[in-house]
Parts: structure tokens; sequence; C-alpha cells
């Protein structure tokens, strides 16, 4: 959580738990570092094949969905590297994390999710919103952009 590299080589050395969750939110360690960009543990983490689609039992989100909503860029590219899924829908509104990338405004984090073709068309289930309409909820001018001119092209094909 506090990006402390060395410590987590330690504590795996010692056969620590990786998949450990903790008692208020049931987040795992690699969801932690993801939500807090700290990209040194989570590429430790990763190399030790830690779960890339664990969920947190408030949201449901998994470590993509938190990287994104940080917009935490490296993370992020780090996740899709590893076949993160990028379409994973979070337990409360069913947004994805181009959604909530696009909400938040992190125009670098939209940027990658969309040139790896996450879904523009996608809707949450609360308020059947996509992802274009959360940046224009936002105001969030260049996320609206990259996500129009990403459906124009995609359906130029």
């Amino acid at each position: 959580m506090r990006g402390h590299e060395a410590v987590v080589k330690v504590l795996l050395e010692k056969n620590a738990d990786i998949e450990s969750k903790d008692d208020r939110s049931d987040l795992t360690p690699l969801s932690l570092t993801a939500m807090r960009g700290h990209e040194a543990v989570v590429k430790v983490l990763l190399e030790k094949n830690a779960d890339i689609e664990s969920k947190d039992s408030v949201f449901g989100r998994t470590p993509l969905s938190w990287a994104a909503i940080e917009g935490h860029k490296a993370v992020v590219k780090m996740l899709l590297e590893k076949n993160a899924n990028i379409e994973s829908k979070d337990s409360v509104y069913s947004q994805t994390p181009l959604s909530r990338a696009a909400e938040k405004g992190h125009e670098a984090v939209v940027k990658l999710l969309l040139k790896k073709n996450a879904d523009v068309e996608s809707k949450d289930n609360e308020f059947g919103r996509t992802p274009l309409s959360w940046a224009v909820i936002g105001g969030h001018e260049a996320v609206v952009k990259l996500i129009r001119d990403a459906k124009s092209s995609r359906l130029s094909v």
C-alpha cells in the first residue's frame, strides 16, 4: 500500500500470501498497489503471478479498474500487458475501466484503453451511461474528443 518494494520482496521470499486480503474490503496487495500507483511493487507482484482479476468485496473492482480510476497510466499499461480483462465491470454501477477513467478525465489512461479496443459503447446499469457520457458530464473535453475519434474510426473500418 505504501510502495515499499524491498519489504514486499522480503515478505514474498518468506512465502507471504500474495493473495491475502485486508479485513475492510478484501483488497489484495495488487489492488492496493495498483490503486496507489506504486509501479515497482505492481511489477514485483505481477512477476509473482498475483491474480490480476481479483475483485474487492465493496466495489467489485479489479486492479485495472483501481489504476484506471486513479489515473495511473504506467500501472494500467503493465496490467494490460498481462492481459487484464479490459471490460471487467464493477459491482456497484457495472462501470468498466474506460468509463471510470473517462469520468475522472484521465486522458492518458483513456488513450491506452482505447488503443486496446475498450468498448466505447459499454453502458453502466445505474444510468445507462457510456464512457462518452461520463466524459461529457465531467467536462473533460480532451477525453470526449478521444472517445469520439475512436468511435468514428471504428465505424469506418
